[in-house]
């Protein structure tokens, strides 16, 4: 049987067309220094986080500097631990989260009650629950199948579905309860698994954005960078699939010529990757708080639950927290599966930006609810499935 609980988001919503002509944007070039070499992904954290991480965790997340460097090394612990719960749980693993303002205690769910002294004897917090994390999954993979037949009206009130690890249950966000249960209904997943919960959240696309950077698409839209990237001797960046189509030409953020579109998903993904002229450099950098850059180190994904934080021409540098991994997003454009879900604020001319934790590149801003002087939601696509589909390296530093 389906549950239902009531949410209140109280977003104010703007909405803004995939296209969107911009007046040319300035900024500082960047130094002139030797790029670093690129890497595959690398693994835990930097013992000493940027300074631009550690103020913005401050100012968003209500920390000292002190709890905001012990959180993020306790998050590294706990992926660390994670990791190695996930596969020694095998298939009675049912998600994992932390918890505490700066201690981030691993919380790791499990089905099978004598894995309990396991889960405890490796520093986490054991939880038995009905549901392994394969049967939400399952739910959720019903209701993404289900997506693209559901009538217009279902599509709008009905935008997000996601695992949610911490109820054990595959939450449903709808405006009207009565059609996502039908929507529920209609997809084959498993009922009880499902709850439907009332939100007035109706996501939309961040286009006219620059994540580090502005770039320019076919002399018109603006978009944002996500990360910096190589295809063996191929220079380039990610962004976001809404930006552009294969082909497309890209000016920089001094209107130069910069390069091409090579690749671009959306919907059902949101990424895309550039190709860049001579002209340009790949960098390890995200642009963070106040314009100085944070240096990306790697790609290891954050545990839900951790800091998060992201950047964008519109609204600068914010950090959050990770709320769910596994999500599915419909806009009017098309239903985006897979991507992460984050109480981090965004706005129109956000989107394609940078998403990091700590070091750690962890994907592009896709689109969201909500604004920067009231709170919101924003989804980002994980920027390691962008690497794998593409081929590409993430420069790092």
């Amino acid at each position: 049987m389906l549950r239902r609980r009531t949410v209140t988001t109280g977003c104010a919503l703007v909405i803004s067309a995939l296209a969107l002509t911009a007046a040319p944007a300035v900024a500082d070039p960047e130094p002139d220094t030797t790029p670093p070499d690129a890497t595959t992904a690398s693994s835990g954290s930097d013992p000493t986080p940027p300074p631009a991480v550690l103020d913005a965790m401050q100012r968003d997340l209500g920390l000292s500097a002190a709890q905001a460097q012990a959180r993020l090394a306790n998050e590294a612990r706990a992926s660390a631990t994670e990791a190695k719960l996930r596969g020694s749980l095998g298939a009675s693993f049912a998600g994992s989260w932390v918890t505490g303002e700066t201690s981030a205690t691993l919380v790791v769910a499990t089905t099978d009650a004598a894995q309990a002294p396991t889960i405890a004897g490796s520093g986490a917090q054991p939880q038995i629950v009905a549901r392994t994390l394969a049967a939400l999954t399952a739910a959720k993979e019903a209701l993404d199948r289900a997506a693209a037949s559901a009538p217009p009206s279902t599509r709008k009130s009905t935008p997000v579905w996601y695992v949610d690890v911490r109820t054990n249950s595959v939450v449903v966000l709808s405006s009207q309860p009565a059609e996502a249960e039908a929507f529920v209904a209609a997809s084959g997943a498993d009922k009880a698994a499902v709850q439907v919960v009332r939100s007035t959240e109706q996501p939309q696309l961040y286009y006219d954005v620059r994540g580090g950077d502005a770039y320019y698409i076919n002399n018109s839209a603006r978009c944002s960078i996500g990360f910096s990237v190589r295809r063996g001797s191929t220079n380039g960046f990610v962004s976001a699939g809404h930006c552009g189509r294969p082909g497309y030409t890209t000016a920089g953020y001094n209107r130069v010529a910069q390069g091409t579109f090579q690749g671009s998903s959306f919907p059902g993904n949101d990424y895309s990757w550039v190709a860049v002229n001579s002209s340009w450099t790949p960098r390890p950098w995200v642009r963070g708080s106040g314009g100085g850059n944070v240096t990306v180190k790697g790609s290891t994904v954050a545990v839900e639950g951790a800091s998060i934080c992201r950047s964008g021409s519109t609204t600068g540098w914010h950090c959050g927290t990770v709320q769910q991994r596994n999500t599915s997003v419909t806009y009017s454009q098309g239903t985006v599966y897979e991507v992460t879900r984050t109480n981090v604020c965004a706005e129109p001319g956000d989107s394609g930006g940078s998403f990091i934790s700590g070091s750690q590149a962890q994907g592009v801003t896709s689109g969201g609810s909500g604004n920067c002087t009231f709170g919101g939601t924003t989804y980002f696509q994980p920027v390691n499935e962008i690497l794998a589909v593409y081929g590409l390296t993430l420069v790092t530093g």
